[in-house]
């Protein structure tokens, strides 16, 4: 099974802290790389560790609150200096625009590669992405502006060989690829093996969901259904739960609620408020409600 990771280059909230870059991650499926969110300090963490700056071809922004885009113009810049020819494709609600527009005419006048920008709707759940491997949705969230998450899905494989039964009937590499799209294996001697014995079934596609920032939604799990890996944010705990409604954010314990709710398999939780010196109490809450959550952390790998 090909790697399908989540790497957390950031999970803290607007308030700087020595302890948690701003939101920014780096999701890796089928040796593809994507960035979800770009805070300050992205280009820095991506060097940190070890994410390959010329492999990066999508950036997909939640929101246009700075901790979740600051890093982007730097990313641009530093992507130049390094003689990209490539293009880049940055997905994110429409008013990110021309506010791009005008950094780069002011930072980037020469750019040496394309940088085309794709609005998103951030009110509907619609594929804004797609390519041979996987597709990107948005998933409309509750915040004080215009904001969506974004959900990553694989596509189907095909089955797998089974290289004992290849050898045994000594079947020419030239048939596997039909095999593998279901056909019958016709000897020699005009015997008819079945597929079913020739091969081995496919792996489930894999699916990731990044929400953050939102207040809590009970109907959002019905959009995230069966999904393997949920990180959403969890900026309170239950002593600030009058906070988190007022500033559209959630606590632990909703984004709990979520994960339970949505059947999926693990749940991240992430976007730590500045006042929280020791994240483990908002880990304690979420487990209440959700058993296989799990701490996000600067630098941490995740498998969905």
């Amino acid at each position: 099974m090909e790697p399908f990771k989540v790497h957390i280059l950031g999970c803290g909230s607007a308030l700087p802290t020595l302890r948690h870059f701003p939101s920014m991650q780096v999701v890796e499926c089928r040796g593809k790389l994507f960035m979800v969110d770009c805070g300050e300090g992205a280009q820095l963490q991506m060097r940190r560790v070890g994410v390959s700056f010329g492999r990066m071809g999508h950036i997909f922004i939640s929101h246009i609150h700075g901790d979740h885009c600051f890093g982007l113009i730097g990313m641009i810049s530093t992507f130049n200096l390094l003689g990209r020819t490539a293009g880049l494709n940055i997905f994110a609600p429409k008013e990110l625009g021309p506010i791009l527009k005008q950094q780069m005419q002011v930072f980037c006048p020469d750019l040496g590669y394309e940088v085309a920008f794709f609005p998103v709707d951030t009110t509907v759940q619609q594929v804004v992405f797609e390519d041979r491997s996987l597709t990107v949705e948005t998933i409309p969230l509750d915040h004080r502006l215009p904001c969506c998450g974004y959900l990553f899905r694989e596509k189907p494989t095909k089955p797998h060989i089974r290289r004992d039964m290849v050898d045994f009937y000594g079947i020419p590499v030239s048939q596997l690829n039909n095999i593998k799209a279901g056909q019958d294996y016709v000897t020699p001697d005009g015997d008819v093996i079945d597929n079913s014995r020739l091969v081995l079934p496919a792996d489930p596609p894999r699916s990731y969901a990044y929400c953050s920032d939102t207040r809590y939604m009970p109907k959002l799990a019905a959009r995230l259904s069966g999904v393997n890996t949920l990180y959403h944010e969890a900026t309170y705990g239950d002593d600030n739960e009058l906070l988190a409604t007022k500033y559209y954010h959630s606590t632990a314990r909703q984004a709990a609620k979520v994960a339970s709710d949505a059947g999926v398999q693990q749940l991240i939780i992430g976007h730590y408020s500045s006042r929280y010196t020791d994240e483990n109490v908002l880990l304690r809450q979420a487990l209440e409600v959700f058993p296989r959550t799990f701490l996000a952390a600067d630098n941490k790998v995740f498998d969905v």
